[in-house]
């Protein structure tokens, strides 16, 4: 269609300056003719010459015609496969999914204004890039991943990284919240849903970011069909209603994966996965020079990195906040250290979930990590709850232990090198005895639990006496980059 409007504009064109040059060449030799007695110069006849020469490109445009519009159809911008889908996207919206309030905005924060992220940076800058150059990944059949899903504890900055992809994709960006899709109104959530993905598809290239995604996306217990449950299944819908090269990328954050269905996390929704943990040492220090940029301050920046272990990067803005307020209402005009003690104390007494660890705990919390190092050969960061672990879709019995002895060797490691017991993480000993009743109950591996839990200790306690020297080693590099990669071993 687009093709047969250009030809027929090229034909007119054509036509209108072949006409145009015979008119006026026949107004000319008629008007010489009338007036040849008052004819004194040459203009005349250049002007006769122009108006042949006018006609005769005319004419060899005309015969030259083919080649012509295959030169203006070379050069015209032809409508690619994503440009094709965005078109096909929009004309399916209907006019009532686009009757609201739900509004775009415009990020202006770019990655140079997240500090601390370099690993998950890598990560996301192929979909920036998708979203900026979507031919160079359509030509070759890929498709990006529909969905993105930023896992890690709160405060850690998931919110911001999203809007640091849509700014430096600078394509818009539509912010809600898990909670305000629940509604007391049956359907209204639903509802609310079908908008938010219709304005995005309308807006194409768009991000689409869902705060706290387990508030509507808990696993579906069956025996309810309540409001979240049907406004999750208007989530999951949708998602699947649109392609990989639809334009629309869809970044949902949570701190509580687990509790997610297993349908939002199949393949073909948000099908990947990207941890944000709590900044190490070496993020911090960024994190602090960011915040600290531009203002006027005496701070040991490296002392108070090695003061902040367990702050997340919102924990960090806290504090330096916090210190300004105080050196503001004590009329100062320089940050001092004085300042960030006050604010590093009412942040410890006044909010009970940041861990302020001094040198005793870190040094245990260290030993707790670098045991699990050591047996798992795996990269364990400080303030990691967790380590990697075996994923087998049919697990071996040895599997199965060897998991069992990971998340026990913290608690094994800190028993035998610090010669008594230390109460670290409950989770690991509540993820061990899970396993354990697996292999026991469903499995029917093992017949006791305790004997089998028992067994693991036993061989954990002879493999760590033997390395006590290599651990104590492994520690020390984690106090030193509260992170133990795969090269230190």
């Amino acid at each position: 269609m687009l093709q047969d409007s250009n030809k027929k504009n090229i034909d007119k064109n054509l036509k209108l300056m072949a006409m145009s040059a015979i008119v006026l060449l026949i107004l000319f030799v008629y008007t010489i003719y009338k007036s040849s007695s008052h004819i004194q110069g040459s203009s005349y006849y250049v002007g006769i010459v122009f108006l042949f020469i006018l006609l005769f490109l005319a004419l060899i445009l005309k015969f030259k015609e083919d080649k012509v519009k295959a030169f203006f159809n070379k050069n015209k911008k032809q409508p690619t496969a994503f440009d094709n889908e965005l078109i096909k996207t929009r004309a399916k919206i209907s006019n009532e999914d686009l009757n609201s309030s739900i509004q775009a905005v415009t990020s202006n924060i770019t990655f140079k204004d997240v500090a601390g992220i370099k690993e998950i940076k890598e990560e996301l800058e192929e979909i920036v890039d998708f979203l900026n150059n979507p031919k160079k990944y359509l030509e070759f059949g890929v498709k990006l991943p529909k969905g993105v899903l930023l896992v890690g504890p709160p405060g850690v900055g998931k919110t911001l990284i999203a809007r640091a992809v849509a700014g430096e994709a600078d394509v818009p960006f539509f912010y809600q919240s898990g909670a305000s899709f629940v509604h007391i109104y049956v359907g209204m959530g639903a509802k609310k849903v079908r908008e938010l993905f219709a304005k995005a598809k309308q807006s194409a290239p768009a991000i689409v970011f869902i705060d706290e995604i387990d508030a509507v996306g808990k696993a579906r217990s069956g025996k309810s069909n309540d409001e979240r449950e049907s406004t999750l299944n208007e989530l999951l819908t949708q998602m699947d209603g649109f392609d990989g090269d639809s334009g629309v990328i869809v970044i949902a954050a949570t701190n509580k994966i687990e509790v997610l269905d297993d349908a939002l996390l199949r393949a073909g929704r948000f099908d990947r996965r990207v941890h944000v943990g709590l900044p190490n040492i070496e993020d911090r220090k960024k994190i602090l020079e960011l915040y600290l940029n531009g203002k006027n301050h005496e701070i040991n920046i490296d002392k108070l990195v090695n003061e902040t272990a367990g702050f997340s990067s919102a924990s960090l803005a806290t504090l330096i906040n916090e210190a300004l307020l105080y050196m503001i209402k004590t009329g100062k005009k320089i940050l001092e250290n004085e300042d960030i003690e006050i604010a590093k104390n009412k942040l410890e007494f006044g909010k009970k979930q940041i861990k302020i660890l001094d040198d005793e705990q870190k040094d245990i919390l260290a030993t707790y990590q670098a045991s699990k190092a050591f047996i798992s050969k795996t990269k364990v960061a400080l303030l990691d709850e967790s380590v990697q672990k075996l994923n087998s879709t049919f697990p071996s019995y040895l599997e199965l232990c060897e998991n069992i002895r990971r998340d026990l060797a913290g608690f094994i490691g800190v028993e035998v090198i610090k010669k008594e017991k230390y109460a670290v993480n409950s989770n690991d000993l509540e993820n061990a005895e899970n396993i354990a009743n697996e292999i026991v109950n469903r499995y029917k591996m093992a017949t006791s639990t305790q004997e089998l839990l028992l067994d693991i200790k036993n061989d954990l306690r002879t493999k760590i006496s033997l390395n006590i020297d290599e651990i104590i080693r492994l520690k020390e590099i984690m106090l030193k980059n509260e992170v133990i990669n795969l090269d230190d071993f």
